[in-house]
């Protein structure tokens, strides 16, 4: 009798599976370190230019609130050195007021003072007018060289520039009436030195 296992016919060969072999930590791709490397480079490179820009953004804000605190409590002495200086202008213009006013009341002053020392003798003056720089006398003489005498004594005076005689004219019992012209350049006064931006601040003023 013949037996046949169909059992057996119908299973099929288990064939084995290769599984796929696997690499070692040695032996994985380098470019994967690089780049892990690169990145982490990246991002210490990053945090240190962070960090140093926000160490200089915090020391620039400490120096500006300082510059402000200062700022704040020079104001006060500010102002009054603003001050100061206005009342200094309007002082010294007032001042220069002053000076103006009184050279020119002793102009006359000083024009009749050095006329009279200049007078020779047999000369009398009549009037005189000072107009501005232009001074005019109104002279009588009894001598005529007299008058030649009276303007070489005008020409010693250094504020007086050269006299111009007018009108000579002969009057009565043997007199001469004559006029005399000249400009009376007073001495300017000494110049003060000025500090430096004065006259800046006169003229923002």
């Amino acid at each position: 009798m013949i037996r046949i296992n169909l059992i057996s016919e119908g299973r099929r060969p288990v064939v084995a599976r290769k599984s796929k072999p696997k690499l070692a930590i040695g032996d994985q791709d380098p470019s994967l370190y690089i780049l892990a490397a690169g990145l982490v480079v990246g991002l210490l490179v990053a945090l240190g230019i962070y960090l140093s820009l926000n160490a200089t953004i915090k020391g620039k804000r400490t120096k500006i609130l300082a510059a402000q605190k200062t700022v704040k409590e020079l104001k006060p002495i500010l102002e009054e050195v603003e001050d100061f200086k206005r009342k200094k202008r309007r002082l010294s213009r007032k001042i220069e007021i002053i000076t103006d006013l009184d050279r020119k009341r002793r102009g006359p002053v000083s024009v009749m003072d050095s006329v009279s020392r200049a007078l020779p003798e047999l000369v009398w003056l009549n009037n005189m007018q000072v107009r501005g720089k232009r001074t005019t006398l109104k002279c009588r003489t009894l001598n005529f060289n007299a008058i030649a005498a009276f303007i070489e004594n005008l020409k010693k005076v250094p504020e007086f520039d050269e006299p111009n005689t007018q009108n000579i004219k002969r009057g009565r019992a043997g007199t001469y009436s004559f006029d005399i012209i000249f400009r009376f350049e007073p001495p300017k006064p000494p110049e003060e030195e000025k500090p430096e931006g004065e006259d800046a601040e006169a003229a923002e003023g």
